[in-house]
């Protein structure tokens, strides 16, 4: 069995999580491709030396062959894990070292019973999908996917920016706002949801639409389906708009018009026993704590 490790930093709370997690994978004489810029973070700043048999340091010496991705940290490392490694075809495991975590779902007390698990095969996958967002008239991203969400954003300036939305070339309105997300399912937990937006299940084949302080108060969240292309054209004062695609931001000129699509590739993610989407749900949202509910 071979895998990849990735990770950007944790807190030293941490410590005896990571133990256990390498510890399980070098009993278990797992070949373990870690994550270069990660190793050197945990041998420099909290002192350890992480069992490994390789390295890699971007997507070129990442080894195709690795049967699991594993991200260690929170959401924003989850996001990175994609980012930088860019394969499609290895799932993706999430362990929460962070504090929120619907993506890096394996809390640190589930540990040694995830690991047994997934070495046994006691899991399914789960499909999610991405957004594929092109710039029309401006320079090509280089990686012109996001699992959580496409948003503009307007700059420093204190004025809102206009923005035309349009599903399939029928106009779905003229929003003056500071801002405008598009969010898949996965991404209904994130950006969208800190400014009302609804939440979906990860197999929902539906696309977020959702304002950011729009100036009319009528104005709410629309739920559309992903196979939609959204046409976004973006008008306001200055020469520059911001494009955000999960936490990569690019600063685009307002002569640039965005089309957004579902992509014809997905993530895959793990479905461990008893980690449900709507557990962790209910978990994350503190949904049992008052105790009438």
């Amino acid at each position: 069995m071979k895998i990849a490790v990735f990770g950007s930093s944790v807190s030293e709370r941490f410590l005896p999580v990571l133990d256990e997690f390498f510890g399980f994978l070098q009993k278990e004489k797992i070949e373990v491709q870690l994550y270069r810029p990660f190793y050197e973070f945990l041998r420099e700043k909290l002192k350890i030396t992480p069992y490994h048999t390789s390295f890699f340091s971007s997507s070129e010496d990442f080894n195709a062959n690795n049967h699991f991705i594993f991200s260690v940290g929170g959401d924003g490392t989850f996001l990175h894990s994609v980012v930088t490694i860019g394969n499609f075809d290895i799932p993706v495991v999430g362990v929460n070292g962070g504090r929120l975590g619907f993506l890096a779902d394996i809390a640190q007390e589930q540990i040694q019973q995830a690991l047994t698990d997934i070495f046994n095969n006691n899991y399914s996958i789960l499909n999610r999908s991405l957004l594929e967002v092109e710039l029309c008239g401006a320079e090509k991203l280089d990686f012109n996917y996001a699992l959580n969400e496409l948003a503009v954003l307007k700059t420093d300036s204190s004025s809102m920016i206009n923005i035309s939305a349009r599903c399939d070339n029928q106009l779905l309105n003229n929003y003056w706002a500071d801002g405008l997300i598009v969010a898949t399912p996965t991404g209904s937990t994130a950006y969208s949801l800190s400014v009302g937006g609804p939440i979906l299940t990860p197999d929902s084949e539906n696309f977020v639409i959702t304002p950011l302080a729009p100036h009319n108060l009528t104005i709410r969240p629309v739920v559309v389906p992903d196979k939609y292309e959204i046409k976004l054209k973006v008008e306001g004062r200055g020469s520059y708009f911001l494009t955000s695609l999960d936490y990569r931001s690019v600063a685009v000129e307002f002569s640039t018009t965005l089309k957004i699509r579902k992509a014809n590739v997905s993530l895959k993610t793990l479905q461990l026993p008893g980690i449900t989407f709507f557990n962790t749900l209910r978990n994350k949202l503190m949904w049992g704590v008052d105790k009438r509910n």
